[in-house]
């Protein structure tokens, strides 16, 4: 490692965004009443757009927080607000989050923005963007997807779909254009301006119905079309997929990850770019690890690939709270500093950490 942070949270995470002033966002979802929503001051050393020598003050701070009624399985920061917005069980529904002035350590609960036939249906998968107005992406199935303006709670788009296949995920691709993924890999593209307009892409490799899929979304550098930028999915197997949406026809690369079966249900599934690496991914759910790739070399061939980095160090900080061994449940790329990320596990740790760059990797 060139470096490392850890920071011990109340209850297990299964979160982290980064919100203004690069502060992080952390939620718990535990299934009692009384889930922390936090907003934390990262280490001063991540706050600098250059690696700096020994820094005296080493831990994250809580700089406000407030507590959910129902777990937090989602959550997403509203840009250029002061708002969040939080999905999870038992519905389909949002709820809408105002973090405090400089006065107030308290982030607020505001009016929940309520979704046609939630009753029932799963939790809400969620994206943002403030585009032309802070819009809040959301469904739980393909049926069920929905663009909501955020502080008028006016629905501003409906999906078109004769499908209701389970959402693994969803994403902004720029203002118009959309991309929904479902638990069973499948993808689709929908354009705002054409409500009746869904279209499939690449179908995954043939698989057991067991199997289920994630995916992760690259942020296009400037001057770069969002449709441009490959999309990885990765399913519950460890099969890793790169789909080039201009060309839907057939994969840009298949590969095979080495690592073990999850536990039930692949909730925990997360695989993302890095948004200053070209052409870096890191997955994460299957155990108390984090992987980092390099995707310069693969090919169509599905062969196993091996990582640059493996971060082991929630694998060896202790049983989560069930006495079983710590789950990662997230990760997320700092935004600016290359390689660094942050990962958070079922026994509340909470990880920063950079590895020191390979000869000739990333």
């Amino acid at each position: 490692y060139r470096d490392l942070h850890t920071f011990e949270l109340q209850a297990p995470t299964r979160l982290i965004e980064w919100a203004r002033g690069s502060r992080v966002c952390v939620a718990g979802y535990g299934q009692s009443d009384g889930n922390e929503i936090l907003q934390l001051i990262p280490p001063p050393t991540l706050l600098t757009k250059e690696t700096q020598g020994l820094c005296p003050e080493r831990d994250f701070k809580v700089e406000c927080g407030g507590f959910s009624e129902r777990p937090v399985y989602s959550l997403k920061y509203v840009p250029d607000t002061s708002l969040l917005v939080t999905s999870g069980p038992p519905d389909s529904s949002l709820q809408v989050w105002q973090v405090s002035a400089e006065d107030s350590d308290v982030i607020k609960s505001v009016s929940p923005i309520a979704t046609e036939n939630g009753t029932g249906q799963s939790w809400a998968k969620i994206a943002t963007i403030s585009a032309r107005a802070p819009w809040v992406l959301h469904g739980s199935r393909l049926d069920r997807v929905q663009i909501t303006e955020v502080e008028s709670r006016k629905n501003v788009y409906t999906a078109a779909s004769r499908g209701s296949e389970e959402l693994s995920g969803l994403a902004f691709l720029d203002c118009n254009t959309l991309l929904l993924c479902c638990a069973t890999g499948r993808l689709c593209l929908a354009d705002v301006r054409q409500p009746q307009s869904l279209v499939e892409a690449v179908s995954v490799p043939s698989a057991p119905c067991s199997e289920r899929w994630c995916m992760g979304t690259r942020h296009g550098a400037q001057g770069l079309e969002p449709s441009s930028q490959p999309v990885a999915r990765l399913s519950s197997r460890g099969l890793l997929t790169l789909t080039d949406l201009r060309k839907t026809s057939e994969f840009l690369a298949l590969a095979k990850a080495r690592v073990p079966s999850p536990g039930s249900g692949a909730e925990f599934l997360c695989i993302s770019w890095a948004p200053a690496l070209e052409s870096c991914l890191a997955i994460s759910g299957f155990d108390g690890t984090v992987h980092v790739y390099d995707t310069q070399s693969w090919d169509s061939s599905g062969k196993e690939v091996e990582p640059i980095f493996v971060h082991k160090g929630h694998a060896f900080g202790g049983a989560g709270g069930s006495g079983d061994p710590p789950l990662v449940t997230v990760h997320t790329w700092h935004l600016q500093k290359p390689r660094t990320l942050l990962s958070a596990a079922s026994d509340g740790s909470l990880h920063v950490w950079d590895w020191v760059q390979p000869c000739g990797k990333c």
